[in-house]
């Protein structure tokens, strides 16, 4: 005799659309830092992991997770980054909409918008979040430390200077096609005065 299961229990928590949800985000391993602990026997090792979790449309999360084995570090810290994720704007889903400047600690970031076909100028953790995000047009330049941490953490702080001319516009209370023509107007008169 066949035993059946409850339906409740055959679908689980998650539904099917979360599942599949969950699996498209972009999961970028930044830096495995091993720790020692020395006790009575000898050393006792375990290992912090910082992971960059992205789901290439704009929004992105960081988190830093230790314990005693890496694969079980990285799944926590994967974890936790998928709670904490941000939303950013894009501009034309492939750059930021405006330079902007970070700084954490020591580690300070300066990210610049870029034509199409640029491509990702940047280093190391700074890459790994871009990638995440889904910019495909940056140059970035870092300066200071080159410490990850502090580099991921300056990075987010930039990130989230960013304002879209939409948000702009309901703050002073205009139009978004008025904000994009300064936008446009201004960067005629750059290319005017460096002539």
């Amino acid at each position: 005799m066949e035993r059946r299961e409850p339906k409740q229990r055959r679908e689980g928590k998650n539904p099917e659309g979360k599942e599949r949800e969950q699996s498209d985000l972009v999961e970028k391993l930044v830096a495995i830092n091993r720790v020692a602990k020395v006790v009575k026997g000898g050393r006792r090792f375990g290992f912090a992991a910082l992971v960059v979790v992205g789901d290439g449309k704009g929004r992105v999360g960081t988190a830093h997770a230790k314990s005693k084995e890496v694969p079980e570090a990285i799944k926590k810290a994967t974890e936790a980054a998928k709670r904490k994720m941000v939303r950013i704007p894009l501009r034309e889903g492939r750059t930021i909409h405006h330079d902007v400047r970070g700084h954490y600690g020591a580690g300070k970031v300066i990210l610049r918008t870029a034509p199409a076909g640029t491509g990702i100028i940047a280093g190391g953790p700074m890459r790994a979040i871009f990638e995440a995000v889904g910019i495909q047009d940056i140059v970035a330049k870092a300066t200071g430390t080159n410490n990850p941490h502090n580099m991921v953490k300056a990075t987010f702080d930039a990130l989230k200077n960013i304002q879209s001319p939409r948000q702009v516009a309901t703050r002073r209370g205009k139009k978004v096609s008025e904000i994009i023509a300064n936008r446009q107007g201004q960067a005629g008169k750059d290319e005017e005065s460096d002539d």
